[in-house]
């Protein structure tokens, strides 16, 4: 059999679940324990409940914990000493179905000195190897040193819920939760070519490589195996098309019995808990759910003075307040409005915090800054929070599944629908830039890439199988953009967020479910809005989808063009390597009462790429 320890923790100072490493077969790793404590560190906003490193001969690994179950029994790295040799897990996640994987390994001889899913896993590779990963249900990203076969196994999650990261070596690789681990390493360099520079700028994940070069991301369920054979990658699951044989109601009552399943699990911690709430219906139905069993901490985010000013726009219809406010009247919620300034979301060291969370430039404007500060002001109160990832790419809740001009462009529909909001305007680029990135084409052939992912069945018409393209294209790759920034932001403020909606379950069924369903009654997900229909107000049942809020008002745009200014006025400021200083001038001397949004998020993203160069000294190779 086997025994189960752990490495002793440090004792530090920080905050969240990461983990980091370096495997190399051509040198003895017993003395660079060091070098994988600077990777480790890099994360404890991600894990301020433990640090801990584990040193083989080939093989060391670190690991900062967020306590969020079995506090004192889920210390990393987790060793089960074999006969063979020493098999080691460090892990970021939850297991939502750690208790029947517990039960089922039980049974089959393993005996459990903890109540952490951590040891649930490590136990279930032992018995199941790699193949562990079809079994579980989670958000996850693991690694597991097998001394006995002198392998490293990374692992990550069905829909890339938590982020990995690995960078080959020529003996071997490193990896990390987050570039910034790998990046602190020696042998990695912070080098970006075009092809990373397009990356960054794309909207969408590009198939293979990171905007780092070198750098890969492992994607969403995968497992890569590195020996001393090289690196194999294995596809453990996929998003299926199968022929749905339900009726409507019948569909309707699966869906609702899933998602009680799905809330009920993720309810699961030993720390406090709340929901994210907009007044909106995804995050309604969450309330609703989390509330069955009594009273519930939500949290909602609004503007100072926002409820008496707000002006509708197509992506905000209505504001969200007097919706939260009916929801917390429906439930008796324990509510916590957090209401910014423009000030703080325009302050500078607001906007390194946010670039230094994703280790690049973000590309949301305001709503980036907006959401670390509703993430740090929830961190004070709980440490675990329910938000509604997912629910618009799996009912069609974006207005542009409903367009039938979006719908037909062969392009991803959310670059088709906002191009004229959020696209960069002409005169953006450095002199011969925009020539060299070809965005056009970058875009179309990885459009292709994943449109080709896309199965049918044979009884999808026309229309049913360009809806399913359009679907299997915001799972794929709209929601791993909007699910690397909730992560992102969420753990470098030491929360962490659960995403209810992404259950791959949920995903696999509702994925399947004909069109028509998902619309009828002429209204946009009528198949969530019938399945919860009464856990809601009728206010809420009826609400149009409005997207998560954004600076409205003079006054930021004012606080965003004195710092255009200030780094138009650097000319020997890298940043004017990839973008004109000439367009960025003109940009700041706008008018800032009708500053169109585009030229807003521009400049936006212009003072997020110049702290990223002061930050991260990224070295351009362009030619």
């Amino acid at each position: 059999m086997f025994r189960l320890s752990w490495v002793v923790e440090a004792k530090w100072v920080g905050s969240v679940c990461g983990i980091a490493g370096w495997l190399a077969f051509g040198r003895d790793l017993a003395g660079e324990q060091v070098a994988v404590e600077q990777m480790t560190a890099t994360l404890r906003r991600r894990g301020p409940d433990g640090m801990g490193v584990w040193v083989g001969d080939h093989a060391v690994l670190g690991h900062h914990r967020l306590a969020v179950v079995d506090i004192p029994g889920g210390r990393q790295p987790m060793v089960a000493e074999t006969a063979s040799g020493p098999v080691v897990l460090v892990y970021s996640g939850e297991i939502y179905n750690y208790g029947e994987l517990r039960e089922e390994l039980t049974g089959l001889g393993h005996r459990f000195k903890t109540a952490s899913d951590t040891e649930v896993v490590l136990l279930g590779y032992l018995q199941w190897g790699d193949r562990v990963a079809e079994r579980l249900n989670g958000m996850y990203a693991f690694a597991v040193w097998d001394s006995r076969t002198g392998k490293l196994v990374l692992i990550r999650d069905r829909l890339g819920v938590k982020p990995l990261f690995y960078y080959p070596t020529p003996d071997g690789l490193l990896f990390g939760s987050e570039a910034k681990a790998i990046l602190a390493h020696p042998l990695a360099a912070p080098v970006v070519d075009l092809h990373g520079l397009r990356t960054l700028v794309a909207y969408t994940k590009a198939v293979g490589g990171c905007v780092w070069l070198g750098m890969r991301e492992l994607a969403p369920g995968h497992v890569l195996t590195t020996d001393r054979g090289g690196l194999r990658e294995r596809r453990y699951w996929r998003l299926r098309a199968t022929e749905h044989a339900e009726d409507l109601r019948d569909t309707t009552s699966t869906v609702r019995g899933l998602l009680e399943d799905v809330v009920r699990r993720q309810l699961v911690c030993d720390v406090p808990l709340g929901v994210l709430l907009s007044g909106g219906l995804d995050s309604s139905v969450l309330t609703a759910l989390a509330a069955v069993d009594g009273p519930v901490a939500t949290f909602s985010v609004d503007f100072a003075g926002r409820t008496q000013t707000f002006a509708s726009d197509a992506e905000r219809p209505t504001a969200d307040g007097p919706f939260v406010r009916d929801m917390i009247a429906h439930v008796g919620s324990e509510h916590v409005e957090v209401l910014l300034d423009h000030a703080a979301v325009a302050a500078l060291e607001t906007r390194r915090k946010a670039v230094r969370a994703y280790d690049l430039p973000p590309g949301f404007g305001d709503r980036d800054r907006s959401m670390y500060l509703l993430f740090s002001a929830l961190k004070e109160r709980v440490t675990v929070a329910l938000s509604g990832e997912s629910a618009d790419e799996l009912f069609g809740g974006y207005a542009w599944a409903h367009d039938p001009a979006v719908r037909q462009a062969p392009m991803f529909p959310w670059i088709t629908a906002h191009e004229s909001t959020y696209g960069l305007p002409d005169g953006f680029w450095a002199p011969g830039l925009r020539d060299s990135l070809a965005l056009p084409s970058f875009l179309a052939d990885t459009y292709a890439t994943y449109l080709a992912e896309v199965e049918h069945p044979a009884s999808d018409d026309s229309l049913q199988r360009r809806l399913r393209e359009l679907a299997h294209l915001q799972l794929t790759s709209h929601l791993r953009v909007l699910l690397d920034r909730k992560d992102r932001l969420s753990m470098a403020a030491g929360l962490e967020v659960r995403v209810p909606y992404c259950d791959h379950r949920l995903v696999e069924y509702a994925y399947n479910a004909p069109w028509p369903m998902h619309t009828f009654g002429g209204r946009e997900k009528s198949l969530l809005r019938a399945a919860t229909a009464d856990l809601l107000p009728a206010s809420i049942r009826g609400r149009v989808k409005s997207a998560y809020p954004s600076v409205q008002g003079h006054e930021y745009n004012v606080l965003l063009q004195h710092q255009a200014k200030e780094l138009a006025g650097d000319a020997a400021h890298p940043v004017f390597d990839l973008v004109s200083r000439r367009w960025l001038t003109e940009a700041a001397q706008y008018d800032t009462e009708r500053l169109h949004v585009r030229d807003r998020h521009a400049v936006d993203w212009v003072l997020n790429l110049a702290v990223w160069f002061e930050l991260y000294h990224p070295v351009l190779k362009l030619g």
